[in-house]
């Protein structure tokens, strides 16, 4: 691990689970956190239950996503129903800076580790809670996964095809980005602790920082009463024609372009050799353009259908057009740029085989932490328990045979 990493020295106890849960650890070990995911046989975290699995086993260790999502967390195990397994989760917490969560409201409080008790533990305590919609409120007991979240935040109602229904994402993508704040709201925890020498306890509403994405429209209804709905690809404020994207040659190649302004046009009108109908006053300028965007883009799908994807967007790149092709997950992965800066990275994993996962997102002039995958379940248990929390090794061994270290 890089020997000045901002968060080094910091402790971590992560309680969380799913996918926020471990970005959100994940993201303070990369800046050089130590944490540590506080998880259970007893009921297993869903992250470890979806495939692929390497090697083809339904094992829990052996989730490829489970692998890239907690990588940089660490692992122990213990029964949290039990009293006994309560009281080693104060321990540990009474040894850590920060402690993570995105269970509903009430949760921690039922398993005896509320903000109070874990106040007591350790007065100094950072306490992250990323619950679905805040930990008040008439929402707050409400159940979601990442897709319903958006949808309660009104960004489902935004995504779609011009004039038809909502079409939600198809993905979770709520929980990334609120692992992110998540991460961002412990900073900011720790940088006040530093200053005041008090912890605190901080309430992240995932709900709250998905809304951030509505802004535009949001602001739209506040000042001119409109009511936003799905538009495509269009420009969100009309403020560009054309906007959008674009089929290529070949099976399912596509390029976005986008077109603000007469330089942009200019640009476009040479990529494309100026042709004839580009001089029709239906596109003589933006707003003639937006009028007439159907038209448009039929005229540019016909061309651009012609070309090499990445080879089109350089050209309309060189002619001053914010362009680029949309890649798939291969093109991902064999995409120069990110080979360059180690976007995704080949790894081994300790039980014996090769895997490809999300390299270090978080990069710092000042080094690197040691890139660690996901863990299999209760690898730091000696670590944590015995030189940690320093429990003799008899002991430890007996609250493994009691299932409590489990």
């Amino acid at each position: 691990m890089g020997r000045s990493l901002p968060l080094q020295g910091i402790r971590v106890a992560n309680f969380g689970w799913g996918w926020l849960g471990p970005v959100a650890g994940q993201t303070l070990s990369r800046l050089g956190a130590e944490v540590y995911k506080v998880e259970s046989h007893v009921r297993v975290d869903i992250n470890r239950t979806i495939p692929p699995f390497a090697g083809g086993e339904r094992d829990p260790d052996r989730s490829l996503q489970n692998h890239a999502g907690w990588a940089g967390n660490g692992s122990i195990t213990l029964d949290l129903k039990r009293s006994e397994g309560q009281e080693l989760a104060l321990r540990l917490v009474a040894v850590c800076d920060v402690v993570l969560e995105n269970f509903g409201p009430g949760v921690m409080e039922k398993l005896g580790l509320g903000w109070e008790p874990l106040r007591a533990a350790n007065p100094r305590l950072v306490m992250v809670s990323m619950p679905a919609a805040g930990l008040f409120g008439p929402l707050s007991s409400v159940r979601t996964y990442g897709m319903s979240l958006s949808s309660i935040t009104g960004l489902d109602s935004l995504t779609g095809y011009h004039g038809g229904p909502p079409v939600p994402m198809e993905n979770a993508f709520a929980d990334p980005l609120g692992g992110t704040i998540g991460a961002f709201a412990a900073l900011l925890g720790l940088h006040q602790r530093r200053r005041s020498g008090e912890g605190q306890h901080i309430d992240f509403s995932q709900q709250e920082g998905v809304m951030q994405l509505v802004g535009p429209a949001f602001m739209d209804f506040t000042f001119n009463g409109r009511v936003a709905g799905p538009i495509g690809n269009r420009h969100p404020t009309a403020a560009a024609a054309p906007h959008g994207v674009f089929p290529c040659a070949g099976e399912d190649r596509w390029i976005s372009l986008a077109v603000r302004d007469a330089a942009e046009w200019r640009g476009l009108r040479a990529a494309m050799d100026d042709p004839a109908w580009a001089e029709d006053a239906d596109f003589a300028d933006g707003a003639a353009r937006v009028a007439h965007i159907d038209a448009l883009h039929e005229r540019i799908a016909a061309w651009s259908r012609q070309h090499d994807d990445y080879a089109l967007a350089r050209r309309l790149q060189d002619f001053g057009v914010p362009a680029a092709p949309v890649l798939n997950v291969a093109d991902l992965l064999r995409d120069p740029h990110y080979a360059a800066r180690g976007t995704f990275i080949e790894v081994e994993h300790p039980l014996g085989f090769r895997e490809t996962v999300y390299g270090h997102y978080v990069k710092t002039s000042r080094g690197q932490p040691a890139y660690r995958p996901g863990p299999t379940m209760g690898e730091d248990n000696r670590h944590v328990f015995q030189e940690l929390l320093e429990i003799p090794p008899a002991r430890f061994e007996a609250l493994v045979k009691e299932r409590v270290i489990y």
